[in-house]
């Protein structure tokens, strides 16, 4: 199954010859970290079975590269992000709503991450819709989409992901998607349908998917912490670690009079 081919609407520009290149190392990084240790955590490709990946120690990452952390948003008007705009800290989420370990992720250590990081105004989570197993998973996207536009995403995304589903099996046909919409508090719901097969819904998910497959992103969940790459639902000391380390690199480079975007 070819995820690359899934999604419509690929004339959009390329990136920059420079964001290429850094893209490139960081698969690279991402590669030799996968190949390093396995914390027993997992990813899932629509290619290949799920394997376990690892971070490493969160002390040992090196700085990021600007034009890593330019890919955060920062936008404080965005449906799709939890946090401050100008926290220290931004974890970009690459996520199938058919993926179980993404299903893992927001059920176990979102919530920790919310309480001991975001709450504090130390970390932004920031979505990225990444459908990787076929025409249910894309239109799980644009429904999730489409609920943002209601400012009702993170409901949804907690409905979505609240209990395991099978995948490709109807749990994600329109149906009932305008059921978890409802669930999630999505009011006009007519506006909902609208939004879902509209062509906006599209270029928005498309827009995220483009952006993973130049960093090289094959499998979901997938992370950057600062532009630190994290591969698969690791446990949650993972994530505390790298959200640790990049707070205090960030501060170490406001201290010497720099910038960390």
């Amino acid at each position: 199954m070819n995820a690359a081919s899934r999604l419509p609407g690929k004339s959009r520009p390329t990136p920059r010859r420079r964001l290429r290149v850094v893209l490139a190392a960081l698969v690279l990084v991402a590669a030799v970290t996968v190949a390093a240790v396995s914390l027993g955590g997992g990813g899932e490709s629509a290619d290949r079975p799920a394997t376990a990946s690892s971070s490493g120690p969160a002390s040992a990452a090196p700085p990021a590269d600007p034009a890593l952390l330019a890919l955060a948003r920062r936008d404080a008007d965005d449906p799709y992000a939890l946090g401050e705009p100008d926290a220290p800290v931004v974890l970009i989420e690459y996520s199938d709503f058919q993926c179980p370990y993404c299903g893992r992720f927001a059920r176990e250590t979102k919530p920790e991450l919310l309480r001991d990081y975001v709450d504090k105004g130390v970390l932004r989570i920031e979505w990225r819709h990444f459908p990787i197993f076929g025409e249910e998973s894309e239109q799980a996207a644009r429904a999730s989409w489409a609920a943002g536009r209601q400012g009702r995403f993170w409901d949804f995304h907690d409905t979505a992901y609240g209990e395991p589903r099978e995948r490709n099996k109807g749990d994600f046909a329109e149906k009932e998607l305008v059921a978890m919409a409802e669930e999630a508090g999505v009011g006009d719901l007519d506006r909902f349908r609208a939004d879902m097969a509209s062509a906006a819904a599209d270029e928005a998910v498309n827009r995220d998917v483009e952006e993973g497959y130049a960093l090289g992103v094959s499998s979901t969940p997938a992370f950057l912490v600062n532009g630190r790459p994290i591969l698969g639902a690791q446990p949650t000391d993972v994530f505390a670690e790298a959200v640790e380390a990049a707070e205090a690199a960030a501060g170490e480079t406001r201290a010497q009079g720099g910038t960390d975007e």
